[in-house]
C-alpha cells in the first residue's frame, strides 16, 4: 500500500513539473515572438523616417512669370513662357473680374474704359500676396487696353518691391505694340531692372518665344 502511494506521489509531482516546463517554454516562445515583431517595426519606422528625411527639399526657381489675363490669351503666352524658362508661374487676378461688357471698346462708359481714362486708378488684386524673394527675372505679361498696360499691372508694380530683380515686360494683342507701357510701370515701381518688352499674338509659338529669350541674355 505505501508503494502505491509512493508510486502515485512520483508521478503527481512529475506531471506538475511537466506542465511548468511547457507553460514556461509557451510564454518565452510569446515573448520571443512580440520582442521579434516589435523590433521589425521599429526598424521599418526608422527605415521610412531615414528615407524621408534623405530626401531632396523641391528647388526653388529663381525665375518668375507673373501675368494678368482677363480672356485667357496672356495665359498662354505666359505659360509658354514658363515652360522654356522653367519659371513659376503667379496669376494676377482682379478681386471683381472682368466681364465681356466690361472690355467693350466701343462703348466709352464701360468699365475698363473709364479705368484706361484715369492714370490714378488702381483697380483691387483678389490672388494671395506673393513673396518676390529668391526671384532674380521676372516675366510680366499682360493684354494691351487702349493702347497701355490695364491699371491692375499699376496696382502690382506699386505693391512690390524689385531691388535687384530684373524685369521683361510682355503682352498680348491683335495689333497695337507694347507702347509706352514698359517704361510707364517702371516710373511707378521705382525699383528693379526693367529691360524693353515685347508684344506677341497669343498663337505665338514656342520657337519664336524661345528665340527672343535667348535675345535677352
Amino acid at each position: 500500500m505505501n508503494k502505491i502511494k509512493t508510486l502515485l506521489a512520483v508521478m503527481m509531482v512529475s506531471t506538475m513539473v511537466f506542465s511548468l516546463t511547457v507553460s514556461g517554454s509557451t510564454d518565452s516562445d510569446v515573448n520571443s515572438g512580440t520582442q521579434t515583431t516589435e523590433a521589425h517595426i521599429a526598424s521599418e519606422e526608422n527605415l521610412t523616417e531615414t528615407s524621408t528625411d534623405s530626401e531632396p527639399a523641391a528647388a526653388h526657381s529663381d525665375i518668375l512669370v507673373a501675368y494678368f489675363s482677363a480672356t485667357g490669351t496672356t495665359k498662354g503666352v505666359a505659360e509658354k513662357i514658363a515652360s522654356i524658362t522653367g519659371g513659376e508661374l503667379y496669376e494676377i487676378l482682379a478681386a471683381e473680374p472682368y466681364t465681356e461688357d466690361d472690355l467693350n471698346y466701343n462703348d466709352s462708359s464701360t468699365r475698363a474704359t473709364k479705368e484706361q481714362n484715369d492714370k490714378n486708378v488702381r483697380p483691387e488684386i483678389g490672388s494671395e500676396d506673393i513673396t518676390l524673394e529668391g526671384y532674380t527675372t521676372i516675366y510680366l505679361g499682360f493684354p494691351i487696353w487702349w493702347g497701355e498696360e490695364p491699371r491692375i499691372l499699376d496696382t502690382f508694380v506699386e505693391k512690390y518691391s524689385f531691388e535687384g530683380i530684373t524685369v521683361i515686360p510682355f503682352c498680348t494683342s491683335g495689333g497695337s505694340g507694347i507702347g509706352r507701357s514698359g517704361s510707364n510701370m517702371e516710373a511707378l515701381a521705382e525699383s528693379g531692372t526693367w529691360l524693353d518688352g515685347e508684344r506677341f499674338s497669343g498663337s505665338v509659338s514656342e520657337e519664336d518665344l524661345k528665340s527672343w529669350i535667348d535675345g535677352l541674355k
